[in-house]
Parts: C-alpha cells; sequence; structure tokens
C-alpha cells in the first residue's frame, strides 16, 4: 500500500512572517491527522524559518522548490543540495513545468539535478506533464514517457523507491482547471507503465501525484483514483485550512 504524499509548492509566495502565520495555523488543523505523508516547499527565504519551527517534526517534512546540479561553485543565485541539507530539507521539487518552459529546463538538466538530490540524500518530487497541445494532439502518453525517461535515466530501482513522480497536466496549473479524474488516472496509469519498463516492479511501490489546480473540493475525486497517491498542491497551500482540508481528503481514500 502506497502511503498518500501531499506536498504544498508555494512558488514565489510567503515572506518569513507569513510561514510562521501559516504554519502556526494550519498545525491547529491537521494535529489529529494521521497516515498521509505532507510536505512544505516554502520560499528559499523561509526554508530556515520553517525548519526551526518544525524542529524535525515527523508529521510534516520540509521541502525546497529546486536545486542546482553541481554541489558549490560560481553559479550567481543558485541552490546547492548541501544547502539544503544543513537545513533539514527532506524533499526537493525538481522539473517543475514552470522552470520548464520559463527558464529552459531540460529534461537533461532535470536528471543532472535527480542524480545528485539522491546521490545527496534528498527525496526528488520529478514533475512531468503535457501542454494543451500536446494533449489536443494526441501526445499525451509520448511526451510522459520522454520527459520520464530522460528526467530518470541512470536512476535505480532501489532509488525510485525514494523517488516521487508528480504528473502536472501544464494546461491545469494555476489555471482553475482540473484534469478530470478519469483523465488523470489514464495519465497516471501510463506513467507507472513508462516507470515499470525502467525499474520493473518496483513501479508498484512509486508514489505518483497530481498536481493542476487541485483544491478542497476536487481532492477526493481525483485522490481516489487507483494511481493517484498524493498532490503537489499549488495556490490552495497558500491557505492553512484550505490546504489541510485536502490532506483529509486524502486520509480518506
Amino acid at each position: 500500500m502506497r502511503k498518500k504524499i501531499i506536498a504544498a509548492n508555494w512558488k514565489m509566495n510567503m515572506t518569513v512572517a507569513e510561514t510562521v502565520s501559516f504554519l502556526e495555523n494550519f498545525r491547529s488543523h491537521v494535529d489529529e491527522v494521521n497516515g498521509v505523508e505532507i510536505v512544505i516547499a516554502p520560499p528559499f527565504t523561509a526554508i530556515a524559518k520553517l525548519s526551526e519551527m518544525l524542529g524535525g517534526s515527523q508529521k510534516i517534512s520540509l521541502g525546497a522548490q529546486n536545486m542546482h546540479f553541481e554541489m558549490s561553485g560560481a553559479f550567481t543565485g543558485e541552490i546547492s543540495p548541501a544547502m539544503l541539507r544543513e537545513l533539514f530539507v527532506r524533499f526537493v521539487i525538481l522539473g517543475h513545468s514552470e522552470r520548464r518552459q520559463l527558464f529552459g529546463e531540460t529534461d537533461a538538466i532535470v536528471n543532472k539535478k535527480v542524480a545528485l538530490a539522491l546521490a545527496s540524500g534528498l527525496k526528488p518530487i520529478v514533475c512531468v506533464g503535457e501542454t494543451l497541445e500536446e494533449r489536443d494532439a494526441g501526445k499525451v502518453n509520448e511526451v510522459l514517457e520522454t520527459q520520464l525517461r530522460g528526467s530518470l535515466a541512470g536512476v535505480t530501482a532501489e532509488q525510485m523507491q525514494t523517488t516521487v513522480v508528480a504528473y502536472e497536466p501544464v494546461w491545469a496549473i494555476g489555471t482553475g482547471r482540473t484534469a478530470s479524474p478519469e483523465q488523470a488516472q489514464e495519465a497516471h496509469a501510463q506513467v507507472r507503465k513508462v516507470l515499470a519498463g525502467l525499474v520493473g516492479e518496483t513501479a508498484a511501490k512509486v508514489r505518483i501525484q497530481y498536481g493542476g489546480s487541485v483544491k478542497p473540493n476536487n481532492a477526493a475525486s481525483l485522490l481516489g483514483q487507483p494511481d493517484i497517491d498524493g498532490a503537489l498542491v499549488g495556490g490552495a497551500s497558500l491557505e492553512p485550512h484550505g490546504f489541510a482540508e485536502i490532506i483529509k481528503a486524502a486520509v480518506a481514500k
């Protein structure tokens, strides 16, 4: 049985003060919640404070939204996995469509990041997903296979057990549009099929999240699908009560 994992991707939102207020409020909503892994990935500026407040919490894990593919060097503005580990970050989101589209990250770049994250003891959340044009052209399966094979090249079956895959249809991110539960399940099943070709039976153990305008009112129907093991939540994760409701929907599944 794969344990559900619900992750908050705050993107470029939340100051340190707002982070403190959020966590103080959020904890009261999930104190009694068990059986779901919760991850919060704040902006880099809030990681240290959130790490301090979490204090090694077993209920909420700390995540980062990105990292560089080198341990150190002349890379102005970048963050290394060693810097994240020092702050007790456990997860790192890699290959998000915004990184791919706005900042030119390729599958090869994502693959280098994944390899270093794993070597550094971080758990990657590797994002894949198609654009609306690709979906309309009937290329969903092709796009997912290309991105998965490129982004996960060289990852072993053992390493895949600590890796999370997030399927995020680009056309549903921040648009208010959501893939139907059936569309999402079909894509997740394809992701698992490709993973089976890469790591064999281990694919059945890999957790695959859905991301793309997940909200309290649609979380239950999405999380009830057989191959959907959690959610990578953007805008709805910025409000403590709403994010907690998504987590509670995962508990019920």
